[in-house]
């Protein structure tokens, strides 16, 4: 199942480019973004992504991009830019946009670039090493996660609890042992939280903020390696630092 994610400000653009991913040959899980804030919101990135390059409110498609390609490690997702505009065209593989369609859509011309995109999309699965995984012991059985989808760890008294894509769970455990055996990409900025810098939407000298709008505490003798484990590795993913990642308000 390929995870297609259609990204518009425009709702008829989004139920005609809806229509066109459901037709295709490929079994596939739409999920449709009305904006570039909700396309960040979603903690689950999509493997195959329609974006429309002039969102409205003022929101940058390229911009977007970049910040996927961040979160990612510029692997996923597959990017498809469309737009009526057709200046925008080079500066859509600046972010390693796969290819681009012109506004309006034409069926067949989205349907050669939909097949192209989805078996990039497979074969890169196919030649991905396996995911990493961390396996916890809670009430007496064991619950295994990709390590990809844990957002952060909270210590709380004799316990952790992880706070992952799919919801929450508490174990016993010692935090310090999970901060020793996740390592990087996980960074511990307080105490009492571990967090996976994928998920870090921003930052100030006092708190990070996540993508899905979580803040926890940052500790003011974390900050500095903080700034420098974080700067190192937007950088391994080759992009560009947007401006809102600088400062919280």
């Amino acid at each position: 199942m390929i995870r297609t994610g259609i990204c518009d400000d425009d709702a008829a653009a989004r139920a005609y480019l809806t229509a066109l991913a459901n037709a295709q040959e490929y079994p596939c899980e739409t999920v449709l973004y009305a904006s570039a804030a909700e396309c960040l919101a979603d903690s689950r990135t999509p493997d195959l992504l329609f974006l429309d390059i002039e969102l409205g409110g003022g929101a940058d498609g390229m911009a977007l991009a970049r910040e996927l390609r961040a979160r990612c490690g510029g692997a996923r997702p597959v990017i498809v830019f469309v737009t009526g505009y057709e200046q925008y065209v080079f500066d859509a593989f600046d972010v390693g946009a796969f290819h681009y369609l012109l506004k309006p859509v034409d069926e067949e011309k989205f349907r050669r670039v939909f097949a192209r995109a989805a078996e990039q999309f497979l074969a890169g699965q196919a030649s991905a090493p396996p995911a990493r995984v961390l396996t916890f012991r809670c009430a007496g059985a064991n619950r295994t996660v990709p390590v990809d989808a844990i957002a952060y760890i909270e210590s709380c008294d004799h316990k952790v609890i992880v706070h992952a894509r799919d919801g929450e769970f508490a174990c016993y455990a010692k935090i310090r042992d999970l901060e020793a055996e996740l390592h990087d990409p996980f960074f511990r900025i307080h105490k009492g939280y571990l967090v996976n810098l994928a998920f870090v939407a921003g930052y100030s000298k006092t708190e990070v903020m996540l993508t899905d709008g979580t803040r926890l505490l940052l500790s003011k003798y974390k900050y500095q390696a903080f700034v420098r484990a974080y700067l190192h590795f937007l950088k391994q993913g080759d992009a560009e630092e947007p401006p809102n990642r600088i400062q919280l308000p």
